[in-house]
């Protein structure tokens, strides 16, 4: 089973906003003039994506009627865009080490904490709901923990690269989801055997990629079935990963248990019934996706219609695809490369 994400493929190509410079100019007033000047740049960026991105503007206000069950206005569109605003700013502090200047409160780390003391690598799973650098504090609270984050490099290639330049070490621990699945499954594997945290973004499908169905905010919605078919390659366990902004200097950071294949709490099933354990593991998360999604409707930064091409049924094969990377990512390994 293939499908297509069209409108989230056509999201990812499309131009980012503003240039090289301006662009270079915001990180530069951001550095050295410090948050609370740079904020006021967040102002025009809002009326400029306000007024100039109508797909944007349009998906904002599809989304904020959906999930708070009522007609969004400009004014909750300008919100809703002025938040996401607010994360891309503040990711020049938190890539640049100064997590000091924000109120980062986590909830639910035990579970993590017992992993990581065990010495075991981690699977992160997130997504584009709020903001996936809150991660950093996790190297304040605890020095020498290394977080490797997926990222795809061809993405907003501009702003990638300004980024970069604030912590080049921090730029060469990330896994470039833009390379072969099997290049990316080998990192994957390599970082999680030695014990580090791997994040990854599993809410939105690549065009081409499999996904499953499940219901999301009352309409079936699909997901991408790469990141689970990686998880059973791997043998890893897996927590969910939540970084919502709260408004002003503050996030809130949730860690949430959701699978360990070696822990007997949640085997894998012979192969023959892996479709449907797929599918199940694609649910539950669609379910702990609606929940902080309602709690924080602002934080939503798929600027896109989630629900395009998406049937009133799933009654898909979930049968791994050879193209799959996760697929390729075993072959490689069964082959030591």
């Amino acid at each position: 089973m293939t499908e297509s994400r069209t409108h989230a493929a056509a999201w990812k190509h499309r131009p980012e906003g503003g240039t090289r410079h301006s662009l270079a100019l915001i990180v530069g007033i951001a550095r050295h003039g410090g948050r609370a000047l740079a904020r006021l740049c967040l102002y025009p960026i809002t009326l400029y994506f306000l007024l100039v991105r109508g797909p944007e503007r349009e998906a904002s206000r599809a989304w904020l009627s959906r999930s708070r069950g009522r007609q969004a206005g400009t004014w909750a569109v300008a919100r809703h865009i002025h938040t996401f605003a607010s994360t891309i700013l503040d990711r020049v502090y938190l890539l640049g080490g100064q997590t000091w200047r924000f109120d980062i409160r986590v909830h639910g780390l035990e579970p993590l904490v017992e992993l990581v003391d065990q010495g075991r690598g981690v699977l992160l799973f997130g997504s584009h709901l709020g903001s996936f650098d809150a991660l950093r504090i996790l190297s304040r609270r605890r020095p020498g923990l290394k977080v490797r984050i997926v990222l795809d490099r061809t993405q907003n290639p501009v702003l990638t690269e300004i980024f970069d330049t604030l912590d080049p070490s921090l730029a060469r621990g990330v896994i470039d989801g833009s390379q072969p699945g099997a290049a990316i499954a080998l990192e994957i594997q390599h970082a999680l055997q030695s014990g580090e945290l791997v994040a990854l973004l599993v809410d939105r499908a690549q065009a081409h990629e499999d996904t499953a169905t499940a219901p999301f905010l009352g309409q079936p919605a699909r997901f991408p079935l790469t990141p689970w078919r990686l998880a059973a390659a791997l043998h890893a366990p897996v927590l969910l990963c939540f970084g919502l902004y709260a408004g002003g200097n503050r996030y809130d950071l949730h860690f949430e248990r959701f699978l360990d294949p070696a822990d007997g709490s949640s085997p894998l099933p012979p192969r023959g019934e892996r479709g449907r354990w797929l599918q199940q593991c694609v649910a539950r998360y669609a379910v702990r996706l609606e929940h902080h999604a309602r709690l924080a409707p602002f934080n939503w930064f798929n600027f896109f219609d989630f629900w395009s091409d998406s049937p009133d049924e799933s009654t898909h094969d979930l049968a791994p695809a050879p193209g799959d990377p996760a697929v390729r990512g075993r072959a490689a390994l069964r082959r030591g490369a």
